[in-house]
């Protein structure tokens, strides 16, 4: 997330994991009670948020969590993405335009609880939550695997392949482009505006995360990113679900194409290593990829993870 600290999670326990802790890039996590003995933590600062509104009503929103999109103009309001309860209630505070009417559709680009904490908050005022047919199921199972943090608010209006909706003088459409960062992540396009969020699809200069258990296939998803990009115009501007402090969370297709080109790296580099007679425990090992200063991480490297799944892609563990 452009600014602020990114708290995404591979399942509801990697959610409490990093608000826990905190994480990159300085956003506040809740503060944790003190045990006996010792002084309270000091208070959490307040979340900072920003509405930028980018082009034809079309704009995005950052608090806590991944990147909200949203569209409002004289007829309608979407919203894509819901982040956590309590930003997903600053956002519908402050939505230009909004006026106390409700939201027309909210869109979930996959199941995280990062981007769909705030659908309870957005389920009263909006007419229909959208989302992959398989975001459901991952909902369900990521609230088994952590039951504390309570039942996940579940889309109505599922689809497959494509969905598409007429929003005032804006066309927004949606289409799922296989297995990926999860088994669900879908890519959403207003179309007039030529903006696409593409949620986690695009971690923007940031090693992703890779959720096995939400259904990540990082070979599909090196695939699937020139795909989407061919999909729309050449000069289309894109929203990210996060994106490193210099990079941001907005970009151009040259940066969906540097995320397929960093998760061909990775495969490759994983390939060469199983080739060599290393073990997984020796593979990930590793906290920066050679060849994408970018992506490196000082600290909490994500890269691990990311060499296992691919290792136990390649093995088929």
């Amino acid at each position: 997330m452009n600014r602020r600290e990114f708290l995404a999670t591979t399942s509801a326990a990697v959610s409490l994991s990093f608000l826990a802790r905190g994480s990159l890039f300085g956003q506040t996590a809740p503060t944790a009670p003190a045990t006996a003995g010792t002084p309270p933590a000091p208070a959490a600062p307040p979340i900072k948020v920003e509405f930028k509104e980018l082009r034809r009503g079309v704009g995005y929103f950052t608090g806590r969590g991944g990147t909200i999109g949203w569209l409002s103009n004289r007829e309608a309001l979407v919203a894509v993405d819901t982040q956590f309860a309590e930003t997903a209630a600053k956002f519908l505070e402050g939505l230009p335009g909004r006026a106390g009417r409700p939201l027309d559709a909210v869109i979930d680009t996959h199941h995280h609880w990062d981007h769909t904490g705030g659908n309870g908050t957005f389920r009263p005022v909006t007419r229909k939550l959208v989302a992959h047919e398989a975001v459901p199921a991952l909902q369900k199972a990521a609230a088994a695997r952590s039951p504390q943090l309570g039942e996940p608010t579940l889309p109505d209006t599922l689809f497959a392949d494509t969905w598409r909706m007429d929003a005032g003088d804006e066309v927004v459409s949606a289409r799922f482009f296989g297995p990926s960062h999860t088994g669900g992540d879908i890519a959403v396009y207003f179309e007039k505006a030529n903006v696409v969020h593409v949620g986690d699809l695009v971690f923007n200069r940031l090693y992703p995360v890779t959720d096995k258990a939400g259904g990540c296939q990082v070979r599909h998803w090196r695939d699937a990113l020139p795909k989407l990009a061919e999909t729309y115009p050449a000069d289309a501007l894109y929203l990210f679900g996060h994106g490193s402090a210099k990079a941001g969370v907005t970009g151009t297709k040259a940066d969906v194409l540097a995320m397929a080109a960093f998760l061909d790296a990775l495969v490759a580099h994983v390939a060469a290593e199983i080739k060599a007679g290393k073990s997984k425990a020796e593979i990930v090992t590793r906290q920066n990829l050679d060849g994408f200063p970018d992506y490196h991480a000082a600290q909490n490297s994500r890269l691990p993870g990311n060499l296992g799944v691919v290792y136990d892609e390649l093995t088929g563990a």
